[in-house]
């Protein structure tokens, strides 16, 4: 299986987060890729420079650490967002249903509304 983590699944795995299921957890760590987008980190800096979240140092070798592979935002997966209906307005999680419909990877979530995408969708 291929994944993509949302932003939320990323700060949960290197946290070692309880909010992450056991199973998910688990099927992160067996994956044959696991990659986590520069949207993610555009958003945790976004997030970090309004004081809501705080982002570690280390957050790029700690992903590298981990063995998950940076997906970079290319022009194919910016045109893509045309395709997807506005469900969801949030620009980063739409960037991120866009990247995974491209590349065909499934995108670790808790978020519900990524369920109204053709996208597939493994539950965090």
């Amino acid at each position: 299986m291929r994944l993509l983590l949302d932003t939320h699944v990323v700060i949960w795995w290197l946290e070692a987060s309880p909010r992450l299921r056991d199973e998910t957890r688990e099927a992160i760590a067996q994956a044959a890729d696991v990659f986590v987008s520069a949207v993610s980190a555009v958003e945790i800096a976004a997030k970090t420079a309004i004081g809501k979240l705080s982002t570690p140092d280390d957050f790029a070798e700690r992903i590298a650490a981990h063995s998950m592979i940076e997906l970079p935002v290319i022009v194919r997966h910016g045109l893509a967002l045309q395709d997807l209906p506005l469900h969801h307005r949030d620009p980063f999680d739409r960037l991120l249903i866009a990247q995974a419909r491209c590349e065909g990877l499934t995108i670790v979530t808790n978020d519900r509304a990524f369920t109204a995408y053709d996208v597939a969708i493994l539950a965090a």
